[in-house]
């Protein structure tokens, strides 16, 4: 005896075979359902800022190296993508290996937290370097356009959610699935599972800059909090340049550069800088200098020295690594590294009124 065929469990898509395709009709959401709230995309964030400590805490922190660049934020949206600075400047058009990048990981939005480098033959970030293709340097040559890579360690919002209120550990879960096998001009800056005093002493001996440590469970707030600290293989920091000796046979027609940082309000001279210097950006270096003569009698800064030295406006912002610090509060076998840019929104060096030797402080 033949089976009979059972009916269909669904109703057929078509009541009339020679009719036209019709779907349900959509039904009103349900007022009692809530929503999937979405975060607007903030338009800027203020970076989190690590806290200069002199050896690193045993526990309780990611750590990876300290990169020597430029800190930028990239901000991925459908119809635009902007890398900014810390000083909220866009520099996508000087960066546009980034920007190329950062359209490839898709369609979501996103913004990506990181630092901007150049790399030398060995591997390691150079701010010079960095400064050499775009820098001032590269502004006054032509040469806008650096072949920096960013080095991204942390996801601040992604694909319409606010992560900041979101611990570390899973930003860092989150921006490692997104940055998986990529290859590109933006790549994961890798945390290290190791002793952070046995590797700050690695990185010291491979010539790094340093090693960044985040509490793991902490959210993502700007300033310095302490949530994020950095330990140093060497110092560094920004001065502002009030003056140069000036000398017939040195590169660029100076012997060296005098530096000031703040004390309160005013300018205090903090020694002097006189190696460092590359010939193509001393020669441009001495150009801009000469833009921006002191016309006043006293100098910029209380000046008792006996050299001959010409003084300018305290606007250039150089990036100078030093040793210590003199009892006499100067700077002890210090090397130029570059200038900073106002668009970085460099900090200039601020000492402590009460005992001399400080730390930095925005402008």
């Amino acid at each position: 005896m033949a089976k009979v065929p059972r009916p269909p469990r669904s109703k057929p898509l078509l009541t009339d075979e020679g009719g036209q395709l019709q779907s349900s009709r959509v039904r009103k959401r349900n007022p009692a359902q809530p929503a999937l709230p979405f975060d607007p995309m903030p338009d800027r964030v203020g970076p989190a800022l690590a806290l200069l400590k002199q050896s690193p805490p045993a526990k309780g922190y990611s750590w990876e190296v300290k990169w020597d660049g430029y800190r930028v934020h990239v901000h991925v949206e459908a119809s635009r993508i902007r890398v900014l600075t810390r000083g909220g400047y866009d520099w996508s058009h000087r960066f546009p290996s980034i920007v190329d990048a950062a359209r490839e990981l898709g369609p979501a939005s996103m913004i990506l937290d990181g630092e901007a480098c150049v790399f030398d033959e060995q591997g390691r970030s150079d701010f010079n370097l960095l400064q050499s293709s775009l820098g001032a340097v590269g502004r006054r040559s032509g040469n806008l356009v650096s072949p920096a890579t960013m080095m991204a360690f942390d996801l601040i919002y992604f694909d319409g959610h606010d992560l900041r209120g979101l611990e570390y550990l899973s930003r860092r879960h989150l921006l490692e699935d997104l940055l998986q096998g990529k290859e590109s001009a933006i790549r994961l800056s890798e945390e290290i599972d190791a002793d952070p005093v046995e590797l700050l002493d690695h990185a010291c001996s491979l010539g790094l800059e340093g090693i960044v440590g985040k509490k793991r469970d902490s959210v993502y707030r700007s300033g310095k909090t302490g949530d994020w600290i950095k330990c140093k293989c060497v110092q560094s920091e920004a001065f502002f340049i009030v003056g140069y000796e000036p000398s017939v046979g040195a590169l660029g027609g100076f012997g060296s550069l005098l530096l000031a940082a703040y004390r309160g309000d005013h300018l205090t001279y903090v020694g002097s800088v006189g190696t460092g210097f590359k010939e193509r950006a001393s020669l441009v270096l001495r150009t801009t200098m000469d833009k921006l003569l002191w016309r006043r009698k006293q100098p910029p800064v209380p000046y008792s020295g006996k050299r001959k030295v010409v003084w300018i406006q305290p606007t250039l912002i150089a990036e100078i690594e030093y040793r210590a610090w003199t009892s006499d509060n100067k700077l002890r076998h210090a090397s130029y590294k570059g200038l900073r840019e106002v668009q970085d929104n460099a900090e200039v060096y601020r000492l402590d009124e009460n005992e001399g030797v400080g730390t930095r402080s925005a402008r």
